[in-house]
């Protein structure tokens, strides 16, 4: 989870793996694959950097390289 904060200065948690699209025109919108939309106070690239350490935290990142290389034929 990481911790964004609504319009009207609320804190939320939303689950990182759910956001599909960040977009900045110019409040922050998050699109859920759920197609649920967010706006947010923080500007897309916090969100994307909080995305993006929430994967390495949790080792997606890595899994992800893993699946990979033992993908690639001999």
């Amino acid at each position: 989870m990481i911790s964004v904060t609504r319009l009207n200065g609320s804190p939320m948690w939303l689950n990182a793996l759910l956001v599909e699209m960040v977009e900045e025109s110019p409040d922050t919108y998050i699109t859920l694959v759920t197609g649920k939309r967010l706006i947010v106070l923080e500007k897309a690239d916090e969100v994307i950097a909080k995305i993006r350490d929430y994967n390495k935290e949790i080792g997606a990142h890595s899994a992800t390289i893993k699946v990979h290389t033992q993908e690639e034929p001999s």
